[in-house]
């Protein structure tokens, strides 16, 4: 795997401060979270969970006569 120094990351930057452009460098940033965490989720298989388990609570059954 390739190292990445300061000088790369700072070059990195620089081209999408360039194809971008400073006023869209926050929406790009929220888009990249977004796509990250979206990832993130899938490959932990966090979305096939269910959000909410529902709990039954069971009575005791009443005794006949």
């Amino acid at each position: 795997m390739p190292k990445i120094g300061p000088m790369e990351i700072l070059i990195i930057v620089l081209l999408v401060v360039v194809v971008f452009g400073i006023g869209k460098l926050p929406q790009v940033g929220d888009a990249i979270g977004k796509g990250i965490r979206n990832f993130r989720k899938a490959s932990s298989g966090e979305e096939e969970k269910e959000e909410v388990e529902t709990k039954e609570e069971t009575k005791p059954a009443e005794k006949s006569e």
